[in-house]
């Protein structure tokens, strides 16, 4: 049902009226999915000879919703790159990244390459067809709905959600059918499914009706709950943490106080967060991945879409082992972030700090520093990390502030003496970040 309404209304039209918050009548929609899908009328149906409740159509309308919701902004994002298409698209000039950030809403703070990327895909399309996409719905397929629930649509006639005697133990109690397809009501039966929250909910939190999700064929619930925290200040803080980013030294940190007279003096002598080994072993699986995607693109470039082909069977067993690859990576890369994060949160913890500023590398386009280097730049998960830090921080009423990169490496962190960057110490003229030394030498 979600696919199929995702499919009707996946067009620029109806897309700006959902995100416009009004219905025809001038009135403001429900913040609900569900609920601003049945304003304007659009509903779904399910299939033939099968019999569901309200609250099933209602997630499938919730599900389809969220998605058309977040399409606004790539849509905004795709209509501003067309209209100040570059002469050159590889080659922006000052004034043509000046045009397609006004453009864009939100666009002097988006990162760089969010708009690369975008670009890249617009090539592609004008390549392929020798004219600029139309909108967004030319570059992006339709997607499919995925195989969950989203339970969050539902009262309590379709799902119920309570603590037990054990504070760490949950019962989810809901309705689903008998059988694959459901003709009457009496096909519907309340299950009992008992739930071990992760240590990361707090014992006293108000729980919500989770997410239901299919992983590797077994069924996840996503739980969602409120509880109280302290609130960040936005001005007035004495004890603050620095974070830097590196590339084996994934992160290094220290703290700082600020006295009453405007001095600052360290606060220990810091620390940092090594991930050589996952991040050499993130980068063998980039290498396979590419050399397995290599092998993928010959075979169906010999197969040129004959299903009786030799080499299908191993087209097919390649295919299976890309995609086990990639969520490998992507666990990798998840469990990186947290841990990356959750160090960082707790080192700010310890030092008492009110604040965390981190350098903002949203934007880095690794260059001139070998294919290797380049590439290792370039996959480290630092968007991920700072989205992470930020979600722990609130917890922990600690604010987290962004730093522009331009000219932090500039000067000595101790005396802010101008540095010159060198290859090597014995290397004076050979630019390079792996040393540094006075400018006046």
């Amino acid at each position: 049902m979600a696919t199929n309404l995702l499919a009707e209304h996946w067009n620029a039209a109806d897309v700006d009226v959902l995100a416009s918050g009004e219905d025809a009548g001038g009135r403001v929609l429900p913040s609900n999915a569900w609920m601003a899908l049945r304003r304007l009328g659009w509903t779904t149906a399910q299939a033939e000879a099968v019999r569901v409740n309200d609250r099933i159509v209602r997630m499938a309308q919730e599900q389809a919703g969220r998605t058309l919701r977040s399409v606004k902004w790539r849509a905004d994002l795709a209509a501003a790159v067309t209209e100040t298409w570059p002469v050159e698209p590889g080659k922006r000039t000052p004034q043509e990244w000046d045009a397609v950030r006004e453009a864009i809403p939100g666009g002097p703070h988006l990162p760089t390459s969010v708009i690369t990327s975008r670009t890249r895909q617009v090539v592609a399309i004008q390549r392929r067809h020798g004219r600029l996409p139309a909108d967004v719905f030319e570059l992006e397929r339709t997607p499919h709905g995925a195989q969950m629930l989203l339970l969050s649509a539902c009262d309590s006639q379709q799902a119920t959600i309570a603590r037990g005697e054990d504070p760490g133990r949950v019962l989810l109690r809901l309705q689903l059918p008998t059988r694959p397809d459901p003709r009457p009501y009496q096909d519907w039966t309340w299950v009992a499914c008992p739930i071990t929250l992760p240590p990361t909910v707090p014992r006293g939190a108000l729980l919500h009706l989770p997410t239901l999700r299919l992983h590797h064929g077994t069924v996840r619930a996503d739980p969602a709950y409120t509880h109280a925290v302290p609130k960040a200040r936005r001005a007035g803080h004495a004890v603050a943490l620095g974070v830097d980013w590196g590339l084996n030294t994934l992160l290094s940190a220290g703290a700082v106080r600020r006295h009453d007279d405007g001095r600052i003096s360290p606060l220990g002598t810091g620390g940092m967060f090594r991930a050589a080994g996952v991040l050499a072993k993130q980068h063998r699986l980039r290498r396979e991945s590419e050399h397995l995607h290599a092998k993928t693109d010959q075979y169906e470039r010999l197969i040129a879409g004959a299903d009786t082909h030799p080499l299908t069977g191993k087209h097919t067993v390649l295919a299976d082992e890309i995609r086990h690859i990639s969520a490998r990576r992507s666990n990798l890369n998840d469990a990186l972030a947290w841990s990356a994060a959750r160090w960082v949160v707790d080192q700010g913890i310890a030092a008492g700090a009110t604040v965390i500023y981190v350098e903002d590398l949203r934007s880095l386009e690794a260059r001139g520093m070998g294919r290797t280097l380049n590439t290792r730049l370039s996959q480290a998960v630092r968007g991920q990390i700072v989205e992470r830090m930020r979600h722990l921080a609130a917890e922990a009423g600690i604010a987290v502030v962004t730093v522009p990169a331009r000219n932090t490496s500039r000067h000595c962190p101790r005396c802010l003496t101008p540095l010159r960057h060198r290859k090597a110490p014995d290397r004076h003229n050979a630019p390079g970040w792996d040393r540094f030394a006075d400018q006046r030498r």
